[in-house]
């Protein structure tokens, strides 16, 4: 696995790195959930040459971080641990509680990161939704706070727009911003992508296979209950009969190629910029080995014009939240 650059400070990682989140969190039934097998494809991460990991207080909530942390603990420092900040998280209470990016809150999350993580520093440490009660000046002046005192290496930001991206790295440079991004979601390359290079500000995509539906595994709408999905517009039955035709479109090209339709998304990610690390996100080791193996398919001009055509911008029925979601994360 050969390495990129994050940003224009000095953060190296794997070209492909490793979402966590659904270890714990958010995708398929709670039954299924089975962290001996999570850990063991952490573990065959590191062996294929994965070394960034993202994580977040958030995702369980805090198990995650928990569960990461163990899995790493032996590799700590051949390893790029990231994890995120920036909600009201109350026991008892929805995971959801809206965003919280009070100064005092930032250290607070920082502290108990440390600890779930078991580890002295945190690699990248992001901001995880902008809060609008909190001007992004003081929250990214606690930030810097907790790396000067060397609890946290470089910062980040998530979902941020142009201009408040602007404005926080006047504060104290930024190193990435991790935002959607994929061939069915392509919002960052009308401003947030172009002010990233403008910045020297690297940029990871979550979400690169489209939450599963890019690699042609999800073939309708019924989805284990606490899974997310079964709330977003773009596999509801209406929509999802129209995309799937642009996935279908997809997987014929890969067939061509000799790839899989995951490998071809990720892959067309990767010959975005050399400016962009994709984290998708794989529990099974077979999906992490598939997904990481992107980075080594090369896309020409003319393959990369024929995956734009299946599936142009316009194209794709739904938006990625409902208004339900979009309130609830902060959009």
């Amino acid at each position: 696995m050969h390495t990129r650059k994050l940003g224009s400070q000095g953060l190296e990682v794997s070209a492909v790195g490793l979402g966590c989140m659904g270890m714990s969190h958010a995708y398929g039934a709670k039954q299924d959930l089975d962290d001996t097998q999570s850990i063991a494809t952490i573990h065959r991460a590191l062996e294929i040459g994965v070394n960034f990991f993202d994580t977040a207080e958030i995702y369980g909530p805090f198990i995650n971080e928990e569960l990461v942390g163990r899995a790493l603990k032996a590799v700590r420092d051949r390893v790029v641990i990231a994890t995120k900040f920036g909600f009201k998280i109350s026991p008892g209470a929805p995971p959801l509680g809206g965003t919280d990016s009070r100064p005092e809150h930032v250290h607070e999350v920082a502290n108990a990161s440390l600890r779930r993580l078991g580890v002295s520093h945190i690699d990248l440490f992001y901001q995880h939704r902008v809060d609008p009660q909190v001007p992004i000046e003081d929250t990214v002046g606690a930030m810097a706070e907790l790396v000067k005192a060397g609890k946290v290496r470089y910062l980040g930001l998530s979902e941020a727009g142009a201009g408040t991206i602007r404005r926080a790295h006047r504060v104290h440079p930024i190193t990435a911003v991790q935002s959607e991004y994929s061939l069915w979601t392509r919002d960052p390359e009308a401003e947030v992508l172009p002010t990233c290079r403008e910045l020297g500000i690297g940029f990871v995509p979550f979400s690169p296979l489209g939450r599963g539906f890019l690699t042609g595994a999800v073939r309708n709408s019924q989805f284990a209950d606490g899974d997310i999905r079964r709330g977003h517009p773009r596999f509801q039955a209406e929509a999802l009969e129209q995309n799937l035709k642009l996935v279908d479109a997809l997987n014929r090209i890969a067939e061509i190629k000799g790839t899989t339709a995951g490998q071809l998304a990720i892959a067309w990610l990767l010959g975005q910029g050399a400016d962009i690390v994709p984290i998708p996100g794989a529990k099974q080791i077979k999906h992490l080995e598939e997904n990481s193996a992107a980075a080594d398919v090369t896309l020409s001009a003319a393959e990369r014009r024929e995956i734009d055509a299946a599936i142009p911008k316009a194209a794709v029925v739904g938006t990625r939240y409902s208004e339900a979601q979009l309130k609830m994360i902060n959009l």
